[in-house]
């Protein structure tokens, strides 16, 4: 276990896995190296995935009907025969999700 050693090992059990298999050609799956990992106590926390999406900008307002806020959202295409880009523009209500209005 020389590739556990270090403060700057990075070896998660999965290249773990994949070190075993290469290297010294072990029949071992990847839910074995991680039991033998948390045996050893030798596993990393687990990061945090941070979500982005969605994003709600209106979380100060209160919204009790439609036409009170209004998004944007802009699209873009590619014209395959032409070999040009296009635009669309649309205006959603933010309280219902339909669409405004929009322009191409």
């Amino acid at each position: 276990m020389e590739f556990l050693a270090g403060e700057g090992a990075s070896y998660g059990y999965r290249k773990l896995t994949v070190l075993l298999r290469r290297r010294h050609g072990l029949q071992i799956n990847k839910k074995k190296v991680y039991r033998l990992c948390k045996q050893m106590d030798v596993l990393r926390p687990q990061r945090q995935l941070k979500f982005k999406y969605p994003k709600r900008l209106a979380n100060n307002r209160v919204l009790t009907g439609s036409n009170q806020l209004w998004e944007t959202d802009i699209k873009y295409g590619l014209i395959h025969g032409e070999q040009r880009f296009f635009f669309l523009l649309s205006i959603i209500d933010v309280f219902d999700r339909a669409i405004i209005t929009y322009h191409i």
